[in-house]
């Protein structure tokens, strides 16, 4: 008998036995990979706005184009002054030029037609000083007894827009919170089916929305992220 064929065969045979008794381990590991859970974490705060744009609306109405021009000129020192007395800089104050409209001229208007010119002028102000701001509405009374009326008749015309601008500064805490509450939802789901959490597989951080927490406080911002998490199950 030839022993080399005959060793040759005996290694073959005990590989075949070694092999046989490895993938029924690399099947499970291999089937291991395909149980995983899938939660989403939300993360949600509250933030103060901190910019504001603010449009002061006022109209002029007068019978001579001159007189719409004086007043303005007037009306626009005015509220400038107060608004520089409650701590708004210049540079945060812009003048629009006045939308003037002349009913005479417009065919389609009413007979009443006390005033032939109505101009409307809107100072703007941009500035991340909101607290100064919300005081100086509030205060618009000063400026009603100076004969000077703001605001719009249309309220979607013209809206004061409350921002926040801080997002990148609150973006790690706020994913780092959604993800840990992801993985709390997913060890649950493996304590509650007899399995151990293994490694992430996939994550999608999800998209950030900035809202407003209620339509009386617009100033008041919630931000809210969903993180999307795939992890492994163990035995």
């Amino acid at each position: 008998m030839d022993k080399g064929k005959f060793y040759n065969g005996l290694f073959i045979m005990a590989g075949l036995v070694v092999l046989g008794l490895m993938i029924p381990r690399a099947v499970d590991k291999y089937r291991s990979y395909d149980r995983t859970v899938n939660v989403k974490g939300l993360c949600e705060m509250e933030v103060k706005a901190d910019k504001v744009i603010w449009p002061v609306v006022y109209r002029v109405m007068a019978n001579d184009i001159q007189s719409v021009y004086d007043q303005t000129d007037r009306n626009n020192a005015e509220i400038i002054a107060f608004l520089e007395a409650g701590g708004i800089g210049r540079s945060e104050i812009t003048v629009s030029v006045p939308e003037i409209s002349d009913k005479y001229a417009n065919e389609y208007g009413t007979n009443d037609r006390t005033y032939r010119y109505i101009a409307k002028t809107v100072i703007t102000v941009c500035t991340s000083d909101v607290d100064e701001v919300l005081s100086l509405m509030s205060r618009q009374s000063d400026l009603l007894k100076k004969g000077i009326v703001t605001g719009s008749a249309n309220q979607w015309e013209n809206p004061v827009e409350f921002k926040y601008e801080g997002l990148n500064d609150i973006k790690p805490q706020m994913i780092e919170e959604a993800t840990m509450n992801a993985r709390e939802a997913a060890k649950k789901f493996a304590k509650d089916s007899d399995s151990r959490l293994g490694k992430i597989k996939t994550a999608s951080q999800g998209t950030f929305s900035i809202e407003n927490r209620d339509s009386n406080t617009p100033y008041i911002k919630k931000v809210r992220v969903v993180t999307s998490v795939t992890y492994y199950l163990k035995n």
